[in-house]
């Protein structure tokens, strides 16, 4: 069981009948019906393979997947934030185009 210092606690909000099933579900096992949710909850997540895929795109284009690419995209992302860019209208990227 997860130690005091790496816990975090969270309220949830649960249908009664649903509470009330898990309640004799606890019963049954000899625990509180806290400890018993705790438990669950543990055992699910810790049996739950997640991968986590950083490719923002949704579509999952491989050209994100390149190191330098996304390097661009977050100096991007940081001169916007910072204000060191500017809107461009279509009709202003047509006439650097020159079409």
């Amino acid at each position: 069981m997860a130690t005091a210092l790496n816990v975090k606690r969270k309220n949830i909000d649960l249908p009664t009948d649903i509470l009330r099933k898990l309640s004799i579900m606890a019963a049954a096992a000899g625990k509180s019906l806290k400890k018993y949710i705790e438990e669950t909850m543990i055992d699910k997540a810790n049996s739950t393979n997640i991968a986590v895929y950083e490719n923002p795109s949704p579509s999952g284009d491989t050209w994100f997947d390149d190191p330098e690419n996304m390097a661009a995209v977050m100096r991007g992302i940081e001169d916007a934030k910072a204000g060191r860019c500017r809107e461009v209208t279509a009709d202003e990227i047509r006439d650097m185009l020159g079409v």
